[in-house]
């Protein structure tokens, strides 16, 4: 049993100039995050910017952060896609060194029947020597994977141990947080619905906003589950703005910004992401100098 709880850091990827990987950047992320007192990273999310990266630079990636980290904190390997024959590849052939468990959006374009999510997932789940956490997203893969397919895969797979759940459909999270194998993580998948989440069962957040303010945004999901739910609601409140302006032109446009305000790394994406615009910019930088 893999434990999930508290925050997890969907990590971005820092580039050059030149839009080559910036490993320094890198390096200065990830000390960041664990010197903030998350509880794990996310490697290759949607917020990596994954799908302008090579299966080369996937690779030199997933290899680097696990040596930076040196088994500090648990790394989630995300790897997800619609071609299930090449993800149940990759998945069968990750090095799994330094990681715990691999998270896998739903299928996005194809725009599979609820069926077809299982079966991809089932395929997954039977290639897999690592645990799986589902992915759902519904936004961005144009299908939402719905609680009783969730639960059905949840149910019938012990290796499926959790979900990062990000419809922000509360009807449907409380469906599964229900009727969830007791070991079953439910996962907040959306920084500002984290408190509610985790007043529903949730165990935790897979984070965006935490790559900036690991420190502050990890404590107050520590709150949460603690309880203190006076304490969590302030911080909560104060995140706001800062959280709708970050996603405000884009992610991770948003939040390489704040990072490049805080020296960590520059704002570089790669096309078709582009940079925040300067009042999105302005107004960000006030905000997050507020936290």
């Amino acid at each position: 049993m893999i434990n999930l709880q508290g925050t997890g850091v969907a990590l971005i990827t820092p580039f050059l100039a030149n839009l080559e990987i910036d490993y320094v950047a890198l390096e200065l992320t990830i000390e960041h995050l664990i010197k903030g007192n998350v509880e794990y990273i996310v490697v290759l999310g949607t917020t990596g910017e994954t799908a302008t990266l090579s299966a080369t630079e996937k690779e030199s990636i997933f290899n680097y952060v696990a040596k930076i980290v040196n088994n500090r904190i648990p790394l989630v390997a995300g790897i997800g896609g619609n071609c299930t024959t090449e993800i149940v590849k990759q998945v069968s052939e990750f090095n799994i060194k330094g990681y715990v468990a691999i998270l896998s959006v739903s299928p996005y374009y194809n725009k599979p029947t609820q069926e077809g999510i299982y079966q991809h997932y089932k395929a997954i789940a039977q290639a897999s020597i690592l645990p799986i956490i589902l992915y759902n997203v519904p936004p961005r893969t144009g299908m939402n994977v719905s609680a009783e397919t969730s639960l059905r895969l949840a149910h019938e797979f012990k290796n499926i141990i959790g979900i990062k759940e990000a419809s922000g459909n509360f009807e449907q999270i409380n469906f599964i947080a229900a009727n969830k194998p007791q070991n079953f993580q439910l996962i907040s998948g959306d920084d500002p619905l984290t408190l509610p989440m985790i007043a529903l069962g949730a165990v935790g957040i897979i984070s965006v906003i935490a790559n900036a303010i690991p420190s502050q945004f990890s404590l107050m999901v520590r709150q949460c589950l603690d309880g203190n739910l006076a304490d969590a609601q302030l911080a909560h409140y104060k995140f706001l703005e800062f959280t709708r302006l970050c996603f405000a032109d884009g992610n991770p446009a948003g939040v390489k910004a704040a990072m490049q305000h805080l020296h960590i790394c520059n704002d570089y994406l790669r096309l078709p992401l582009v940079n925040v615009t300067k009042p999105t910019r302005d107004k960000l930088l006030v905000e997050l100098n507020k936290l």
